[in-house]
């Protein structure tokens, strides 16, 4: 009877030992599928990840070399040409059209819309141009290194606004002599120019002294009548060229026109209008 209970008692601990085996087995079993499934998946993930780096670089690629198809097609589509860069500049630059310091503003020629005006002072009232203040300066320089010290720019710039206060009050002096409002418009005309109609509004033209028909008598106008030219600055209203200017003779009144064609404007004997009907023939 004992030695039966005993071997029953070894039996069904095998039977413990064998269940706890096969218990163990079954749970490596399912932490290596778990860990093989994560292993799977990330390297699913790396595969995803390359796969589009490699897409978009690919992309890249092409792109960039269509890029240079397209360039190199336009370049056997463009018409070989043996204008050089100096050559265009210099079209540019002697064009009348294109020219600034031959811009004519008069009553039938208003100053472009689009015109830009970038002043310097000439001194705590006055601006000029920028682009032609040294030429002014060099000139009223030389004046004064041949002694001519009784000079002075009385009138530079002005603005439209302040064009139109000028014409107005003129206006109205010939109103208050007894003129109808289009008389005095008109002798106006003849000594000022309308608003955005003038050389001040552009920044080129400067009025020396006291603005009078004296100006004529005195040293200064006599050396800028004969050096005026050297720095680009003609007569803008000779007294011969009425008619044509339709405005009266102002030895007071220069305009920077550049050096060249200040000596070919005197050359010609033309005036402003003159010279650029010249150059557009």
């Amino acid at each position: 009877m004992g030695t039966r209970f005993k071997k029953k008692k070894r039996k069904i601990h095998l039977y413990r030992i064998i269940f706890i085996i096969i218990i163990a087995l079954i749970i490596v079993t399912i932490i290596k599928n778990i860990k093989q499934k994560e292993k799977a998946q990330a390297s699913n993930n790396t595969i995803e990840v390359s796969g589009n780096l490699l897409s978009n670089q690919t992309e890249i690629e092409n792109e960039i070399e269509n890029k240079k198809v397209n360039e190199t097609n336009n370049e056997d589509n463009t018409e070989p040409t043996n204008t050089t860069t100096n050559e265009i500049i210099d079209s540019i630059e002697n064009s009348p059209e294109l020219d600034w310091k031959l811009t004519l503003a008069n009553s039938d020629n208003p100053v472009p819309e689009d015109y830009e005006v970038n002043l310097v002072s000439i001194d705590e009232y006055r601006e000029f141009d920028s682009r032609a203040i040294k030429n002014l300066q060099n000139m009223l320089n030389g004046l004064r290194k041949d002694g001519i010290t009784d000079v002075w720019v009385q009138s530079a710039y002005r603005s439209v606004k302040e064009q139109e206060k000028v014409y107005n009050d003129k206006v109205r002096f010939y109103q208050n002599q007894g003129k109808t409002l289009e008389e005095a418009k008109a002798l106006t005309e003849k000594v000022i120019n309308k608003p955005g109609c003038s050389d001040h509004n552009l920044g080129l033209a400067v009025d020396f002294n006291y603005v009078n028909s004296s100006f004529e008598k005195t040293n200064a106008f006599k050396w800028l009548k004969e050096n005026a030219e050297n720095y680009g600055f003609v007569l803008r209203y000779p007294k011969e060229k009425e008619s044509i200017t339709k405005v009266n003779y102002e030895p007071w009144h220069w305009r920077y026109v550049g050096e060249e064609n200040a000596k070919k404007m005197n050359e010609l004997n033309y005036c402003l209008e003159e010279y650029v009907e010249f150059l557009r023939e």
